[in-house]
């Protein structure tokens, strides 16, 4: 600054107007040359700042999702343990197969178990109170959160619905026809009746239903990853 007041010194010395004119020309983009820079540089900080934010949430979703993966693999197998029971159990109804007891008196048993993920879909909803839904560019990723949300709430449904199930009318059409501590069925007339079969269908179908969708998470987790490692790798 010393040495630019010194040459419009000397410049207002000399008198003349031209040069001052020029010099002071200059000297004004010199000055909206620096602010432009400063603004640059403190913009390119504040998109760095941004970036590094984003990346690191892209990492945390990546990070939930994988834990829920494990999560909802395991209730999907376990899911899938009784599935063949109950349509074994179907079976043996439907054909009157009384030679079949002792093994049908096993699965009528265990006709009170169920998978229960039990965890709020609240990726989408978090990213969208907390702000965060407005650093993430890839709107893919956005939509997939979204997507798991309704697919984890669904899933919540489906799983209080078996459970109402089981409560409601299971456990009561089990309890009269066997005995616990053997699993022996006790009223044979009672449990080869259709009413007690569509018991069995119908917590079948909730059964599938539960599979269905335990699946179609798996996948958009599965969907969801891959475009988070796509855009991690950009960085």
């Amino acid at each position: 600054m010393k040495l630019f007041k010194g040459v419009r010194q000397n410049v207002i010395k000399e008198g003349n107007i031209k040069r001052y004119l020029i010099y002071a020309i200059g000297e004004i983009l010199l000055v909206m040359i620096g602010i432009s820079l400063a603004f640059q540089v403190s913009n390119w900080d504040d998109n760095r700042i941004k970036k590094v934010a984003e990346i690191r949430y892209y990492e945390n979703i990546k990070e939930q999702i994988i834990d829920d993966k494990e999560l909802i693999e395991g209730q999907r197998d376990y899911n899938n343990r009784y599935l063949p029971q109950f349509e074994y159990a179907n079976e043996i109804i439907e054909a009157n197969d009384r030679s079949k007891m002792d093994t049908l008196g096993v699965i009528i048993r265990n006709l009170s178990s169920y998978s229960d993920f039990d965890k709020e879909g609240n990726i989408y909803e978090t990213m969208v109170n907390g702000g965060q839904v407005k650093l993430l560019q890839n709107i893919e990723i956005i939509n997939g959160a979204r997507e798991l949300e309704e697919i984890y709430n669904y899933i919540n449904r489906m799983e209080n619905i078996h459970y109402d199930a089981i409560m409601t009318h299971a456990v009561i059409a089990i309890n009269p026809v066997i005995a616990y501590t053997n699993n022996q069925i006790k009223k044979p007339e009672d449990v080869f009746t259709y009413q007690f079969q569509n018991l069995i269908i119908i917590l079948l179908q909730i059964m599938e239903e539960k599979d269905r969708t335990y699946n179609k998470a798996l996948n958009e987790i599965e969907r969801v990853t891959i475009l988070i490692n796509e855009e991690l790798s950009k960085y």
